[in-house]
């Protein structure tokens, strides 16, 4: 059988780990693979080149993706499905591997509709991809954002300041409240609970003339202000992505003005998508490569790996498209709690 695999959407760290599984076990399997270059684009255009275990020597430790990626939606784009479908005819090929967050496994389910046998797996430093408890990136993400919250501690003590640190999480708050749970953040802002602005002031001033000199805020880029707290709408860039340093620096702003302590923003960007996947990241990659060739070797279609427990299974694509995996309340207290 002759197998396509592209990755889609934002890099993260863990796909090339990815990659290289389902092409040793695809092989393995006796089937020939190729790859997309830039997601769903290469497959609309034809743009593909051969993946052999030779391709991918040498490849785990890296970040990003050898195949290259891109926010392109066929479905979206008049003709584009039909182009896929010409494309896999021309090419002879009989099934995809997709690897993406929500927007390009939206994609995928368009595609299984159409006839396309799609096997998928889940990738988003947010998290926040239905159906799986953890996806690949997350955990290198998180890593990152603790260490730079680990550093930032040390200088907000070190000037008595209030340092606001912005994270990624455009709808949901996962790396906002791992990071700030593991950095030991005194506050944490996410999309899952709008904040009051007056509220967050007061918490910092009690802290301050009770038993702290300095204080660490951790905001996830998606977060929203209460209804009639505070006038701010996120501006957005392409593709519906907030601007990074929007909500951080509004909030440093407001903060100022309402305790009247040093405040300092740091905005961490697209750090947390780059460099080496940690391990945890390289495991669960590699599990889920190996489970998506051997669902597209069973026959499988319409489905995308999840780990759920401690286990990899199957789910329909069509339980996961268009659903968030929000923040529980469980662990958003536990963050409260320890403020």
């Amino acid at each position: 059988m002759r197998i396509g695999l592209l990755t889609g959407g934002g890099d993260c760290p863990g796909l090339n780990a990815l990659i290289r599984a389902g092409v040793k076990r695809g092989s393995y399997h006796g089937h020939t693979l190729v790859g997309f270059r830039h997601g769903w684009r290469g497959v609309v255009d034809g743009d593909l080149f051969p993946l052999t275990r030779d391709h991918v020597r040498g490849i785990l430790p890296l970040g990003g993706t050898m195949l290259g990626t891109a926010r392109f939606h066929p479905h979206e784009d008049n003709g584009g499905i039909n182009a896929v479908l010409e494309t896999l005819k021309h090419e002879h090929i009989e099934a995809l591997i997709c690897v993406g967050g929500d927007g390009t496994l939206h994609a995928a389910g368009k595609l299984a509709e159409a006839g396309v046998r799609m096997v998928c797996a889940p990738k988003t430093i947010d998290n926040a991809v239905w159906g799986t408890d953890r996806s690949v990136g997350f955990d290198t993400a998180v890593s990152i954002a603790t260490e730079a919250i680990d550093r930032v501690h040390t200088t907000a003590e070190s000037h008595d300041r209030v340092m606001v640190v912005e994270v990624m999480g455009h709808h949901v708050g996962w790396i906002a409240i791992a990071a700030g749970i593991a950095g030991g953040a005194d506050m944490i802002l996410v999309p899952e609970d709008p904040f009051d602005i007056d509220d967050v002031a007061a918490r910092l001033r009690h802290r301050h003339r009770s038993y702290a000199s300095s204080s660490i805020v951790v905001v996830a880029e998606g977060a929203t202000a209460r209804p009639g707290t505070l006038d701010f709408v996120a501006p957005e860039g392409p593709y519906g992505s907030i601007v990074a340093g929007a909500i951080g620096e509004r909030i440093k702003v407001e903060l100022q003005e309402r305790t009247g302590f040093d405040t300092r923003v740091t905005i961490l960007g697209h750090t947390q998508r780059g460099g080496t996947p940690t391990a945890t990241d390289r495991l669960l990659a590699s599990r889920f490569g190996v489970a998506a060739a051997d669902a597209v070797d069973a026959g499988a279609s319409s489905v995308m790996t999840a780990l759920v427990g401690d286990e990899i299974k199957l789910v329909d694509i069509a339980d996961v498209a268009g659903r968030l995996k929000e923040v529980p309340e469980e662990l958003r207290l536990v963050a409260e709690t320890l403020y």
